[in-house]
């Protein structure tokens, strides 16, 4: 069937900020999409709150809309738009959930606005599990057992008629939030409970049990003509048990059985039909039983999912923009294949290599959680790696988590009386170093039938691993020479790997390697085995003979992205290689990108001329560049990853582009930064570096308490805390020594409640454009990835201003920036301090460049090319009439016992933008963005510490003036009263009860204050803050969050607020 001609106008629902379990594979998912649907001639409209997305860059959509994506938000922007169709199924859970709210509620009928691509139907058929197992159970496959509770009576109930163990998962929740698995009555009460309250309609399902079956994924794609086709299959490397997300995963599968495999095909293929999609893309998930072979169906997604991007990387074929033709009424033989233009998207992919994703977790920045992997995903971002066997896809993934691992090795801890014992505790239980755990347990004599038992992963994959640690023990007992360092490689070992194992270096390798002719080739990602030609230059390397590279003589620039999301580099340095990638394009310029991260839209097949998919490290990088011969390489917006890269690229003669390593290292190097402060006379807080405990006290101890101390030469606040006292001193240094030991610890005199400031500026070496000033809401000392912040800043004066304008200018001229630079700033008592300077892309950039309308990532690659700010006519930076703000978005929930207490060490995953023509409804809207609830009414809850008691008085006013009713413990009850406010007390934890926790529990709270000072907060404020968390209410830890939140309340109360694309804010 040809497109349809009814439709003229889609609305696009995004995904929303980047949190654990639905991160940046949607925004390439739906960047695809608005591409395919622009391309066909239809008017896109698209909502999303996610500032550091390609997404929401004004050219993506017609019309972009950075709004919360509420119901509420998204029928202001119907009623202004008038749709013709709503397109929910590219965006995630929360694009899904937004849709169903919608078209229940009957906004969708009122405005005669169609959904494509999956009818309410079809999603309550997938999603409502009642409704699924009888669609299942019809066609005659099997489910788990299971029940559905409201209440503990009925969890008791359903779980004696299953047998433990169970499983728990909530319903209509996202990544198996509030889910589990429960060995014993008391963790089932505990888990069940917990899973309760998570739930949005308070249900639960209690699961049959199929622990240690193999898990398998299938990525299905149907139209209305009912043809059919499985893209790819994918098997965890985990059993059941550990949540998809969370498991090592293999594509294709390995271990099925071509009986088997056709037997999942043509489930998948009736559950499609049964389920009734017909217009895109799902993913179905399998349990087989490893000994039987019995096949059980665990559940679906009636929409592009986290898979669809790894499916999509994993063979080339484009899923997500398959699913958006579609959804307007193309056949999947009437769509051609990108890759080969030949053939057609119902001719399914088939690869001849293998691709391995490997989960990143960053349980480091959360100490208190425990590192075991369950249901619940915990994980934030992953990689991918390609190779021609198994054994070499996962040595190049390992590399490519950068978590400082080139091979399998695992030190154990000395002093353990029994290592096989402790292994085996290391085993039992998932966690994020298993993998390497296994490896350790083949070199101490476990077998792989023991390992089984243990793990329960499959034999082949132990098999392969055991091959990979034997090869490791005979390359360490062998005499070095050509033939065993052709068969490493092959195997896919790291020179770094090598180098460890022979005692020599990884320069040596190399060259050793170069002068043997042991070098990679690149193989093509086709879709189809080679057997038709491919016309998207995607690569891979492996260690064969024909190479499948085509050079080009034309001008060319390669980029390096940023590897895997992480907490501290996440998704808005993706955003700026991509940036660079475009300007490439418009300069006339080959680009290449260089990258491992499978979420993302810098690894689409189009986004550059070429892509190499592979592990960002420097023996893989240096291959490339030594291939393709680029004039010059973009390290700069990666984050830090490139930036490691950058002094040994420059030592093997590779150009580096922009802003120079060496003027880098002047900015990060702490002893040749403090040399530039004292030549421009600028003011730093106090500071100083010390390399073991002792030189910290004495550091400390004349700098005068509180300090910040870090880390040099980390990302995201790495390990960075602000310190009250020596003993706290004493234990950071034994920490902080672990993380950075090759590099002095930096101690700082922190500025207690001083404003900070964020400064992003573009310079050619001439001319410097300082691009957006940023205003923190929270004081100093919370890391400014945490902080919310405002554009154009509030409360600065104007001198303050041209003081920061002036002195980025400085610094710009004195580090030589050929390109972006971030800088942050103090203000403390009306003087400016300079606390750093990044000559680099900042995860800022996205932000301001939406804010002010302006792409800077693009300028700054121009610039980098050669081009001057005066040339591209950017001299001024505009002064936009909106206010834009910048909210933060935290994990906590998937870390129950992590306080949620900021600091400076960074927690995020994600962001979200709120824009107005006012500060209270634009901080309104960001907060909503983030999934609270403004309340109109109701009681606000103060508990502050007594050096915040006098800041509190205004804002409580405020609450009081605007009907609220002002509840708070003794001590604050008593300050408030003295100062004309009536307040309520209410009793903490440990005066008895009915205590805050039971008003919060009871639904009696709407907002909650609550102030620590230092990290030594009261364990009565972190279960008053963990109670806010889990009920999600409105909850602020700073008096600056407080006044922002009290500024929020009374401009939503006080008048109706309204939605406006970027477009007419940039217009304006």
């Amino acid at each position: 069937m040809p497109k349809r001609k009814d439709i003229k106008k889609i609305l696009l629902i995004g995904s929303g900020p980047i949190i654990i379990s639905q991160a940046c594979e949607f925004d390439y998912s739906g960047t695809q999409a608005c591409k395919a649907l622009r391309e066909e001639g239809y008017e896109v409209v698209l909502i999303n709150s996610n500032p550091a997305t390609i997404m929401t860059d004004p050219e993506t959509a017609d019309r972009t809309y950075v709004e919360p994506i509420t119901p509420e938000a998204v029928e202001k922007i119907i009623a202004r738009e008038r749709p013709d169709a709503l397109l929910p199924t590219l965006g995630g859970q929360t694009g899904l959930n937004a849709a169903v709210a919608l078209a229940e509620s009957g906004v969708l009928r009122k405005y005669n606005v169609e959904m494509i691509g999956a009818s309410l139907d079809v999603i309550h058929k997938a999603e409502d599990r009642e409704k699924f197992r009888h669609a299942i159970e019809k066609i005659g496959l099997r489910m788990p057992q299971s029940g559905f509770a409201r209440s503990m009576n009925d969890v008791l109930k359903i779980a004696a008629d299953i047998g433990f163990p169970i499983i728990v998962r909530a319903s209509f929740t996202l990544g198996g939030t509030g889910s589990g698995v429960a060995y014993n009555r008391e963790e089932l009460m505990e888990i069940a409970k917990a899973g309760l309250d998570a739930s949005m309609i308070s249900e639960v399902m209690i699961e049959e049990s199929v622990l240690g079956w193999k898990e398998y994924e299938l990525e299905v794609m149907r139209d209305k003509a009912d043809n059919v086709v499985i893209i790819c299959s994918i098997e965890n490397f985990d059993a059941m048990g550990v949540h998809t997300g969370e498991s090592i995963t293999v594509a294709p599968a390995q271990t099925l059985t071509d009986k088997e495999y056709q037997n999942m095909r043509d489930a998948a293929i009736a559950i499609m039909r049964e389920i009734g999609v017909e217009t895109g893309g799902s993913n179905v998930q399998f349990a087989v039983h490893p000994q039987t072979g019995e096949l059980i169906v665990v559940e679906m997604n009636p929409r592009v999912s986290r898979s669809s991007a790894l499916a999509s990387k994993a063979t080339g074929f484009p899923i997500a923009k398959i699913a958006a033709k579609l959804a307007v009424g193309y056949t999947l033989d009437e769509i051609p294949n990108d890759i080969t233009r030949e053939t057609m998207a119902s001719f399914e992919p088939t690869i001849d290599y293998c691709v391995v994703k490997i989960p990143r977790w960053t349980f480091e920045k959360f100490p208190q959680a425990e590192d075991f992997l369950t249901t619940s995903m915990k994980s934030v971002g992953e990689t991918m790696a390609i190779g021609r066997t198994f054994k070499e896809s996962l040595q190049k993934a390992v590399r490519s988590l950068e978590i400082g691992r080139f091979s399998l090795e695992q030190a154990l801890p000395d002093h353990i009386p029994d290592k096989k014992e402790f292994l085996k505790s290391k085993l039992i239980k998932p966690n994020s170093l298993r993998l390497f755990y296994i490896a350790a347990a083949m070199q101490n004599g476990l077998s792989i039938e023991e390992l089984y038992r243990l793990t329960k992963i499959d034999p082949w994959f132990l098999h392969q691993i055991r091959e990979i640690v034997d090869a490791e023990n005979e390359i360490k007992e062998s005499t070095p020479s050509v033939e065993v360092l052709r068969e490493a490689k092959k195997m896919g070992f790291s020179d770094r790997a090598l180098a460890s194992f022979w005692k020599m270096t990884e320069p040596q390798i190399r060259q050793w390697r170069e002068k043997g002719k042991i070098i990679p080739v690149y193989k093509l990602v086709d879709t189809c085995a080679a057997e038709f030609e491919a016309y998207t230059p995607y690569y891979y390397s492996t260690y064969e003979t024909e190479n499948e590279t085509r050079l080009s003589d034309k001008r060319k620039v390669a980029i390096i992205g940023g590897g895997p999301n992480r907490i501290g580099q996440g998704i808005e340095f993706d955003y700026c290689c991509v940036h660079a990638s475009f300007a490439l394009r418009e300069e006339g310029v080959e680009s290449i990108m260089i990258n491992s991260n499978p979420e993302t839209v810098s690894t689409d097949y189009d986004t550059s001329d070429k892509l190499f998919f592979e592990p960002v490290t420097l023996e893989d990088v240096l291959h490339i560049l030594q291939t393709e011969k680029p004039e010059g390489v973009i390290v700069q917006f990666g984050g830090q990853t490139p930036l490691n890269l950058a002094k040994g690229l420059e030592t093997a003669g590779i150009n580096i582009l922009g802003t120079s390593p060496d003027a880098i290292d002047r900015a990060e190097n702490r002893d040749r930064f403090q040399e530039i402060v004292t030549k421009l006379k600028l003011n730093q807080p106090d500071n100083d570096t010390a390399r073991d405990t002792q030189k910290a006290l004495q550091a400390a101890e004349r700098i005068g308490y509180p300090v910040l101390v870090r880390p040099s030469y980390v990302l995201g606040g790495r390990s960075m805390e602000i310190v009250y006292d020596e003993e706290t001193l004493k234990s950071f240094m034994e920490k902080a020594l672990l993380v950075s030991p090759e590099h002095p610890i930096l101690i700082d005199k922190f500025l207690e409640d001083a404003v900070e400031i964020d400064v992003d500026a573009v310079s050619d070496g001439e001319t410097t454009v300082v691009a957006g000033i940023m205003e923190h809401i929270e004081e100093a000392g919370i890391h400014s990835g945490d902080s919310a912040c405002m554009l154009p800043p509030l409360t600065i004066p104007g001198d303050v201003l041209d003081l920061i304008r002036k002195q980025t200018t400085m610094l710009a001229k004195e580090l030589n920036v050929i390109g972006l630079m971030n800088i942050q700033y103090a203000v403390k008592d009306g003087k400016l301090y300079v606390l750093e300077v990044n000559p680099r892309a900042s995860r800022t950039v996205p932000f301001v460049s939406k804010a002010i309308g302006v792409p800077l990532a693009k300028l700054a690659t121009k610039v980098m090319l050669g081009k001057s700010l005066k040339e591209l006519g950017f001299t001024e930076s505009p002064r936009p009439k909106h206010i834009s703000v910048k909210e933060a978005v935290f994990p906590f929930n998937r870390f129950p016992d992590v306080d949620i207490l900021l600091g400076p060490e960074m927690k995020s995953t994600g962001e979200v933008m709120g824009i107005d023509q006012s500060f209270g409804l634009a901080f309104a809207k960001s907060q909503m963005a983030t999934g609270f609830k403004i309340p109109q009414q109701g009681t606000v809850f103060i508990s502050v510490n007594d050096q915040h008691k006098d800041r509190i008085v205004t804002v409580a006013k405020t609450f009081q003036k605007i009907g609220f009713k002002i509840l708070a413990t003794k001590g604050t009850a008593l300050y408030l009263l003295e100062h004309g406010i009536s307040a309520g007390v209410v009793l903490k934890l440990s005066e008895g009860r009915p205590n805050i926790v039971d008003f919060i529990k009871n639904g009696d709270m709407q907002i909650v204050i609550n102030t620590s000072i230092g990290r030594k907060s009261s364990r009565d404020a972190y279960h008053i803050r963990h109670s806010a968390l889990i009920y999600n209410i409105l909850y602020t830890t700073t008096i600056a969050g407080a006044r922002a939140l009290a500024e929020a309340t009374v401009a939503i109360k006080e008048k109706a607020w309204q939605v406006c694309s970027l477009q007419e804010y940039q217009k304006a």
